[in-house]
C-alpha cells in the first residue's frame, strides 16, 4: 500500500507556475555586501573623507560619528586640528564629554587622564605625580588630518585617493554660500550617484530648475584620470534665477554648459556656465559617510555672478537647499542603503555615462586595483 500511494503522488500532475523564467528571477546572491559599497565599507578608510566644517571645531572637544565610528577633534594651542577615536583607552568613555586647557591637553570626564595633542597619556591622577604611565595608554589616531575649502579632512589609512580641489576657490572673483549641514538617512554612495546624474532633472526637479528640461540626456564627452573623472556637456534649462527673464531680455528656457568633476570616494563639484545669462555657478558637494545607515553632506557654492550681493548669496543657496530637498526625498526612500557595484545588478544606459563610471571607480578602489 505505501507503495502504491508513492507511485500516485509520483504521478501527480504538474501544474504551469506564475514564476518568472530562471534568468528573470531576482539574483538573491548578487545583493551581496560583496557587490554593494555601505556606508562603513572598510576600503573607505583608506581615502580621504569629510569629518565637519572648520568652524565647528573649536579649542574644547566635540565628537563626530565617520565610517560607522566616533572620532574626537579639537583644536590645539597653535589652532591646529588634533584627531582621535572618541575613547579613552581607559574604560572606553567617550572622550568628548571632556574639557581641554589653555595648552590643548584634553582631559577625559570619568577618571581624569589627561592626553597631549600627539594622544601620550600625560596624567594619571589616580597614580601620583611621581607615577610611571603605561605605554598602551595613548589615544588612537587616524593617518592623517588637514583642513581644506574650510573643511576638515581625515584619512582614517593611508590615503589612495586624493584630496578633493574645488578649482575656482581661491578666485577673488567668485563669492562663497554655505549650505546648510545636512544629517540625513541615505546611502554616500546613492547620493553621489545622483549629484552626477543627468538624466532626473525634468522629473524629481520639476519645481525648482527642472521643468524647462529636455529629456533626452546629448552625449557627453568624459575623461578618466586615476580614481577621478570629468564630463562636460550642454543641454537647455528653466533659468528662473535670471532677471532678464522677467525684464523679457531672455526667454526663461537658456542653455548652459555642465562639467561635473568627481574625486572618490564622494566628492563631487559642478561648474555650470550660463551661456545666455553669462556668469558661473560652482557646486561644492561632499558626503561624510557618517555609520550604516546616515551620512552628513556639506555643500557650498561660488559665484561670479551675484555684484557681491550678500542677499542675492542668500537666495542662491536657499535655491539649492530647495534642490536638495527634492533630492532627499527619493533618496531616503531607499530600503538597501548601499550603492550597487556589480554592474547586472541595475540596468545602465548610454545616460548613465557619469554614474558608470562612479561604480568603475569604487569597484577599482575597493578591490585595489
Amino acid at each position: 500500500m505505501v507503495e502504491r500511494r508513492r507511485r500516485v503522488i509520483g504521478r501527480s500532475k504538474r501544474y504551469k507556475s506564475n514564476a518568472a523564467p530562471r534568468e528573470q528571477r531576482l539574483p538573491i546572491d548578487r545583493y551581496s555586501e560583496r557587490v554593494r559599497l555601505s556606508n562603513v565599507d572598510p576600503a573607505l578608510e583608506a581615502c580621504w573623507q569629510v569629518v565637519c566644517r572648520s568652524e565647528e571645531v573649536t579649542h574644547q572637544p566635540r565628537a563626530f560619528a565617520l565610517l560607522g565610528r566616533h572620532w574626537v577633534l579639537w583644536r590645539l594651542g597653535d589652532g591646529t586640528v588634533a584627531a582621535f577615536l572618541d575613547q579613552c583607552p581607559h574604560r572606553l568613555a567617550p572622550l568628548s564629554l571632556g574639557t581641554c586647557d589653555d595648552a590643548g591637553t584634553l582631559r577625559c570626564s570619568y577618571h581624569g587622564w589627561q592626553f597631549d595633542g600627539t594622544g601620550t597619556c600625560v596624567d594619571i591622577p589616580a597614580l601620583g605625580d611621581a607615577a610611571h604611565l603605561p605605554s598602551r595608554a595613548r589615544l588612537t589616531a587616524p593617518h592623517d588630518v588637514t583642513e581644506s575649502h574650510g573643511l576638515v579632512f581625515m584619512a582614517i589609512r593611508p590615503s589612495r585617493t586624493p584630496l578633493p580641489h574645488v578649482t575656482v576657490a581661491d578666485d577673488p572673483s567668485f563669492q562663497r554660500g554655505d549650505l546648510p549641514v545636512t544629517t540625513t538617512t541615505g546611502a554616500a554612495g546613492l547620493f553621489a550617484d545622483n549629484f552626477l546624474d543627468v538624466a532626473h532633472f525634468p522629473f524629481v526637479h520639476a519645481a525648482t530648475f527642472g521643468a524647462g528640461e529636455e529629456h533626452e540626456v546629448p552625449t557627453y564627452t568624459l575623461e578618466r584620470d586615476g580614481y577621478t573623472f570629468s564630463a562636460t556637456y550642454e543641454h537647455l534649462f528653466a533659468n528662473r534665477e535670471d532677471p532678464g527673464v522677467e525684464a523679457g531680455l531672455r526667454p526663461l528656457v537658456q542653455r548652459r554648459a555642465l562639467t561635473y568633476r568627481y574625486t572618490a570616494p564622494f566628492h563631487m563639484e559642478l561648474e555650470i556656465n550660463y551661456l545666455d545669462a553669462g556668469g558661473t555657478n560652482v557646486i561644492g558637494f561632499f558626503i561624510a559617510p557618517a555609520d550604516g545607515d546616515h551620512v552628513r553632506i556639506y555643500s557650498a557654492l561660488w559665484r561670479n555672478d551675484l555684484g557681491g550681493s550678500p542677499e542675492a548669496m542668500a537666495e542662491a543657496v536657499a535655491f539649492e537647499v530647495a534642490v536638495l530637498d527634492e533630492d532627499l526625498v527619493i533618496q531616503n526612500a531607499y530600503r538597501d542603503r548601499s550603492l550597487p557595484l556589480d554592474p547586472t545588478i541595475e540596468v545602465h544606459t548610454k545616460a548613465d555615462r557619469t554614474t558608470v563610471e562612479l561604480r568603475r571607480i569604487l569597484s577599482d578602489l575597493v578591490s585595489g586595483r
